[in-house]
């Protein structure tokens, strides 16, 4: 019985841990948005965007409404975007999305987690080539005609749409366009009136590479190290 408490704890935590991190990343997401194009939703797609991935995993309204308020504020933290990139084990590509307020702090942490796990943090260009940056929307199929949305979105920037499942299983239709095509898909489905799950900016692996299963494990354990690092907002690699 002990053990399976310790278990049930720890898997809580993990979870808690994880929906912390989420919080933190849409707050730096919202801080940068607002700096961009001010705080008003109606007048700014990015945040609009930004709002709507608060939703999808499930951050209360009044801490979004917060991080707004202290982006618009005097003080507000400001964050340098900057694209990273490296080697996991065996010769995994990997990018990494960062926001940061101190790019030595940052790069200094990163380089050790490369190193500690035996992978590499490379020079600019080393390994995007092997992505393609898109658009993701990630919608709810309930309702929706997938065929005649397809046609509809062809004028509007699509280069594909398919079926997959979301996080907790439940099924998705997830489109796709280059990265020039985002606003144009994004105003397309609002002008529809349809409110997407997620919509994120991804970079998608070109030819995903295929390892044994404990390679594939060594790679992966980098990828969450990674992934819990403050300043790191996505992490992007071509394991398939």
């Amino acid at each position: 019985m002990g053990r399976i408490f310790e278990t049930r704890k720890a898997t809580m935590f993990r979870r808690w841990d994880r929906m912390a991190k989420q919080f933190a990343r849409i707050g730096k997401d919202i801080a940068i948005a607002v700096k961009a194009a001010g705080p008003i939703p109606e007048n700014n797609p990015t945040l609009r965007r930004v709002i709507q991935n608060a939703r999808a995993v499930n951050m209360p309204m009044d801490k979004v409404e917060s991080a707004i308020k202290r982006a618009s504020g005097q003080g507000a933290a400001v964050y340098e975007e900057i694209l990273y990139e490296g080697y996991a084990p065996h010769g995994v590509a990997v990018l990494l999305e960062t926001a940061t307020d101190n790019p030595t702090r940052t790069v200094a942490n990163l380089r050790s987690h490369f190193s500690h796990a035996g992978g590499s943090l490379a020079s600019t260009g080393a390994v995007a080539f092997a992505f393609k940056h898109m658009g993701v929307f990630r919608l709810k199929p309930e309702g929706m005609d997938a065929e005649s949305l397809e046609l509809d979105l062809i004028d509007h920037g699509l280069d594909e749409m398919g079926e997959a499942n979301g996080e907790k299983g439940e099924p998705q239709l997830v489109v796709h366009c280059g990265f020039p095509d985002f606003g144009r898909m994004q105003r397309a489905l609002e002008d529809r009136g349809i409110t997407p799950v997620s919509a994120e900016l991804e970079y998608i692996a070109l030819n995903p590479v295929h390892l044994p299963e404990d390679q594939a494990t060594e790679a992966l354990a980098l990828v969450d190290q990674l992934e819990q690092e403050d300043d790191v907002q996505k992490v992007f690699h071509n394991l398939g």
